[in-house]
């Protein structure tokens, strides 16, 4: 495949990546909220199961989260200079 899609390389577009994510993880926290109050009040099998999912999905997000914002060009660049974000080795 001939095509660049500069939206699937690191360091492109990760505002927007974020923004995805942050919505995704906005949906699955709330969903999960539903299900583990519903699990609460009925004990059904498949809320206890969608409640776990949902709380697995919010670990997900957040990761991948976490990975966009450490791949944003301003972050990369203060890593490169030396910034705080990198570890020094001791003398």
């Amino acid at each position: 495949m001939d095509v660049e899609i500069k939206i699937l390389k690191c360091g492109n577009c990760e505002e927007l990546k974020i923004g995805v994510h942050v919505t995704a993880l906005t949906l699955a926290v709330v969903c999960g909220a539903y299900n583990t109050a519903a699990w609460l009040l009925r004990r059904e099998r498949h809320l206890g199961v969608n409640a776990v999912l949902y709380s697995a999905l919010t670990v997900w997000e957040v990761v991948h989260i976490v990975h966009h914002c450490a791949a944003l060009p301003s972050r990369r660049e203060s890593r490169a200079e030396g910034g705080a974000d990198t570890v020094k080795p001791a003398a």
